[in-house]
């Protein structure tokens, strides 16, 4: 096992379909090479961003072993798929999943326990888990569906101390919280990185080692001149953090399809299939806005020389 993970920009990648709804794993391996060419420090695959509650499992390792492939080693390769119910069957879809060469199984935070259940239950199963799959490091995501479970800073140093689990995605969008967590396990081998772009900039600076989110498959590039450049340009930080909080409202819309539709202006080719979405389409508005971001985007890769 390596001794942990970089900081920095790691996309929550989607899953590009073709025509007929199956993956498509050319396009796939498209979208790799344009994360590594904007520079991303590594890549989190078979992740909500990724349509895993609606992949099956076969899809779910041949996603993950593809985008292995694709990074060939250049950033390191995270990734879940972890959906099921059963604890039986979560063991079996997780073996599965570590199987596939990535360098961490992340595990999802509501697969743990019931929404009303203790965190003393969330532990006990983690540690089934852990004992189940040994010699595989480990993270955690705080994913919003079913329904979001956050972790205390109490509970995510219990996590750190295993040694074994070494990134958490949190998705609490709340600096006081990231600060609390980032302290927790502060000097021990688990990172946390904030998936909200509105509040990244500040959770850097209570002790946050990355950003993990949605707006990496928009324009990666500017989160990581953010991530390498903050300390040093810090009115050209805040400037930028500005733009990149006030883009992320795009969210809102009919995500993925929308960053696939973006993705296409970008230069890349799919389709805008999408799984969770159904037949959903982007009205005229809505592509409109996502070809404004783009030439906003256009305008700040520009302006800080990327």
């Amino acid at each position: 096992m390596q001794a942990s993970i970089p900081d920095g920009v790691w996309p929550t990648m989607i899953t590009p379909f073709t025509e007929d709804n199956t993956v498509d794993y050319g396009a796939l391996a498209d979208l790799v090479a344009w994360y590594l060419a904007r520079g991303v420090d590594g890549l989190f695959a078979v992740c909500q961003s990724s349509e895993m509650f609606y992949l099956s499992l076969d899809e779910k390792t041949a996603i993950a072993r593809r985008v292995v492939k694709a990074a060939n080693g250049r950033v390191p390769v995270i990734a879940s798929g972890h959906t099921s119910q059963d604890m039986k069957v979560q063991i079996q879809e997780l073996k599965a999943m570590a199987d596939t060469g990535i360098d961490a199984l992340v595990l999802v935070a509501n697969r743990l326990a019931e929404g009303k259940e203790s965190e003393e239950v969330w532990r006990r199963n983690a540690e089934t888990i852990l004992n189940a799959i040994p010699d595989v490091l480990l993270g955690l995501y705080e994913c919003p569906y079913p329904y979001k479970r956050l972790l205390s800073p109490q509970l995510l140093e219990w996590c750190a101390l295993t040694g074994r689990i070494v990134f958490l995605k949190d998705t609490s969008c709340d600096v006081n919280d990231i600060a609390a967590k980032a302290a927790a396990v502060r000097g021990k081998r688990l990172k946390v990185f904030n998936a909200n772009a509105a509040t990244l900039l500040d959770s850097l600076e209570a002790g946050a080692s990355g950003y993990s989110g949605v707006m990496a498959n928009f324009h990666p590039e500017l989160y990581v001149w953010l991530m390498r450049n903050w300390r040093k340009e810090p009115e050209a930080a805040r400037e930028l953090q500005s733009f990149l909080g006030v883009a992320s409202l795009i969210e809102r819309q009919v995500y993925p399809t929308n960053a696939k539709y973006f993705l296409n202006l970008d230069g890349l080719r799919m389709s805008p299939i999408s799984r969770v979405n159904g037949g959903i389409e982007l009205t005229a508005s809505q592509r409109r806005e996502v070809e404004q971001l783009q030439e906003m985007s256009e305008i700040y890769r520009c302006r800080l020389a990327l």
